[in-house]
């Protein structure tokens, strides 16, 4: 495992993150979540990602007990508030003061932890004046619950509002969270360019396109049975719109160049977003103990620029670039 530092800070993160959205507490099984933490720890995965509303609330206690043995220094452990848990009433969603404190103090006590090492607001929140949002989070900070402030989701001009009213509050923001593909590539125009300039790192999420990259959905075939995009709890609905005829069948071109790289073409998929600079780390699932070890081996992978050319060569126009683009039908509280 190779490590980065994390925006303009001194934390280091492994550059693969073990995640567990649409897995713990809901798509698999309590034992299967705890192996496959232990595979990601056995791997040299030492940053863990989660959210209060996955699995509503669930996620984070089976992460939680998955790592409660585990010495603390060594670990980066992340989590998010913004959007509803619990009884989800009128005050359980959002980024105000009263959502913040609350939900913080709810995921130390599900994940076992005295503090988070990055809290990210999971989304914006237009409804929720700006500055208190970032004064609620600066206290998190000087509380000591939480030792970095990140975000997902969120474009280059809310990056930097939300970055001079940090530096103003004495903390840093360091991190946003953005889903990142070979077939999503909507922040290269203006958040990384923005996130460059300010120190912050970007920590992708669905870096193989809910599957669709590995190369398992076939052209004109069946979906395969015991895949996502057959599984009501694991996110079916969220992997239809990369399902589309021309998209699988400009992703099968891959295969030659992932054999050339001896890479699978998951692999392949993580590594082509770690080539980015401003990617401190790349979010990787898993729904059985040995999709770990297997995603493990694309850290440290590099890419040469020609590759990289025949890459996009055999994709076309199924990237999808536009930076006015909101975040993808996959992205529901991802």
């Amino acid at each position: 495992m190779e490590f980065r530092y994390l925006g303009n800070s001194g934390l280091k993160i492994s550059e693969i993150t073990y995640g567990n959205w649409l897995t713990h507490g809901s798509q698999v099984e309590n034992d299967i979540a705890k192996r496959s933490v232990a595979a990601a720890l056995e791997a040299g995965i030492t940053t863990f990602d989660t959210a209060d509303a996955y699995a509503n609330t669930v996620a984070e206690k089976v992460l939680g007990k998955a790592l409660k043995n585990e010495r603390r220094e060594s670990l980066e452990i992340f989590t998010k508030v913004y959007f509803p848990t619990g009884p989800k009433g009128h005050n359980d969603t959002g980024l105000s003061r009263k959502h913040i404190f609350e939900s913080i103090n709810g995921s130390l006590d599900r994940l076992r932890t005295d503090y988070v090492d990055l809290y990210q607001a999971h989304r914006y929140d237009y409804e929720t004046p700006l500055e208190e949002t970032m004064t609620a989070f600066a206290d998190v900070v000087r509380s000591g619950k939480a030792l970095y402030i990140g975000v997902s989701e969120w474009t280059a001009a809310q990056l930097r509002e939300a970055s001079t009213l940090a530096t103003q509050l004495g903390f840093q923001l360091v991190s946003n969270q953005p889903q990142y593909s070979m077939l999503w590539r909507v922040i290269e125009e203006q958040v990384v360019p923005a996130s460059e300039e300010l120190g912050i790192s970007q920590i992708v999420w669905s870096p193989v396109a809910q599957g669709v990259l590995t190369g398992k959905y076939k052209p004109g075939a069946e979906l395969p049975a015991g895949t996502r995009a057959t599984d009501s709890k694991g996110g079916d609905d969220m992997i239809k719109s990369w399902l589309r005829e021309e998209t699988l069948t400009r992703v099968q071109k891959l295969q030659p160049i992932a054999d050339d790289l001896g890479l699978t073409m998951a692999q392949l998929a993580v590594a082509w977003v770690l080539q980015n600079p401003n990617v401190a780390s790349a979010i990787i699932g898993a729904s059985k103990p040995e999709q770990i070890e297997s995603n493990v081996a694309a850290a440290g992978v590099k890419i040469d620029a020609e590759t990289l050319t025949r890459i996009d060569e055999a994709l076309g126009d199924v990237v999808e670039r536009d930076p006015s683009k909101t975040v993808s039908p996959a992205s529901r509280v991802a």
